[in-house]
């Protein structure tokens, strides 16, 4: 990067599991209930700001060009331009690296990014078939045809198409995510009792995460139409255990699976912001910054396994700077799934994995698992897909920040057969 690029603030709002039915808030409104407050506590005024760039994968009718709905409604006025990016889900670290390309490139001095999704709000559709039916009656003109529309209709072109598990389906290689996770068990050898320890684990460790107060800096309390205030996360399973966890059903093998509800990322809704600025606006607005992007690496594979990205990712950050592992303070890896997370680990430690795919001449390492995820992960807290990558972002620089480290990668695995990973660097004092 030509200009150096740092995380100065970031905030999030709680992050709500899905129901039975859609949440209140649609994607815009949390991530304008995440940005009002950040934007407010700034030296800055919203107009101020170069642009804004928005992750979401699956916006709403209403909310076309999402980024910029959610510019104008914080008071960023009609001169600051904003898009809206998607790339699957890390569509929210796509907005950070987009803006971090604009401030290096001197385009742009400050930037609101991040990412925002309403997964339980996610379309029912009409299939082919209703939508063709319906077509070919509107274009009847007579009472013949009309009449001989009607009689074509039959009950099957009700069934409705699920927007959300169409998206979580690869079209290339028709797996679910949940399939593909149950390869990467397969593959690696990892038992339902490791999945479901690994599971417990990342509730223990939120928990742990919110007595300590480690997520006070990065949460807003969010508020629905119907007065109700959201002040944690409240996905989160204090009471959690293998015992209960043994006792769920695989979901995407029934017959030979592993995977389960329980040991697979919640459904959830939730937006996370940050607002990127380069030195020149650091020092004029004498912001404190969090840490400085260091890189941002993305790298693609088989869609199939697509749940190893992160591990390719890793590599790609470590070799392109230089790194030994050893010299990374701490990890972010989402827990997509249980098994997907240990999958990554075993995959950087395996010397014939890594000789073959990840361009080292044997094993780049060994991640120690009391550095990865050490407040929990999205098992526990939850995947809303826009937003997931600008949360991991914002709590590995608050990390850095509270443990007084120097270095710390957060990744993620991307749908689709990709993986995405931010290196980021503690710079307390830099001005």
């Amino acid at each position: 990067m030509s200009r150096e690029v740092y995380i100065v603030d970031g905030g999030r709002t709680p992050f709500i599991r899905a129901g039975h039915k859609p949440n209140p808030l649609p994607a815009a409104d949390l991530a304008v209930a995440a940005g009002k407050q950040l934007l407010m506590r700034q030296p800055f005024a919203a107009s101020d700001l170069g642009e804004v760039v928005i992750g979401c994968v699956g916006p709403s009718p209403e909310e076309a060009n999402i980024g910029r709905i959610i510019a104008l409604r914080l008071g960023c006025g009609d001169n600051v331009p904003a898009w809206t990016v998607q790339r699957n889900c890390a569509s929210g670290l796509q907005a950070i690296d987009s803006a971090a390309k604009d401030i290096a490139s001197g385009k742009h001095d400050l930037i609101l990014a991040g990412g925002t999704e309403a997964m339980s709000r996610s379309a029912v559709l009409w299939n082919e078939d209703m939508v063709t039916w319906l077509s070919t009656l509107n274009a009847a003109k007579t009472l013949q045809e009309k009449i001989y529309a009607f009689a074509q209709f039959r009950p099957k072109f009700l069934s409705p198409v699920i927007s959300l598990l169409k998206a979580l389906t690869d079209p290339v290689v028709n797996l679910s995510m949940g399939q593909t996770a149950e390869k990467l068990a397969y593959m690696f050898k990892i038992s339902r009792k490791e999945m479901d320890e690994f599971a417990v684990q990342s509730h223990q460790r939120v928990m742990h995460g919110i007595k300590e107060q480690n997520y006070a800096d990065e949460i807003v309390p969010l508020f629905d139409w119907r007065g109700h205030c959201y002040k944690n996360d409240n996905g989160v399973r204090e009471d959690s255990n293998v015992a209960k966890l043994s006792t769920l059903r695989a979901v995407f093998d029934k017959k030979f699976g592993l995977v389960t509800a329980g040991n697979s990322s919640q459904i959830t809704d939730g937006a996370a912001l940050v607002i990127l600025a380069s030195k020149d606006a650091v020092e004029k607005y004498n912001l404190q910054p969090l840490a400085k992007i260091r890189d941002i690496s993305w790298t693609a594979l088989d869609p199939a396994i697509m749940g190893l990205g992160p591990a390719h990712s890793i590599a790609d950050l470590l070799q392109r700077n230089q790194l030994q592992m050893s010299q990374i303070d701490f990890w972010e890896i989402n827990e997509a799934f249980a098994c997907q997370v240990m999958a990554c680990v075993q995959a950087l430690a395996d010397a014939d994995y890594c000789k073959e795919y990840l361009n080292s001449s044997g094993a780049i390492g060994n991640i120690d698992y009391a550095k990865l995820n050490i407040d929990g992960g999205a098992i526990a807290l939850g995947h809303p897909v826009g937003a997931t990558g600008a949360r991991l972002s914002l709590h590995m620089a608050h990390t850095l920040r509270r443990q007084n480290a120097k270095f710390g990668i957060a990744s993620m695995c991307i749908g689709g057969g990709q993986g995405g990973g931010i290196l980021l660097e503690n710079v307390a004092g830099v001005n």
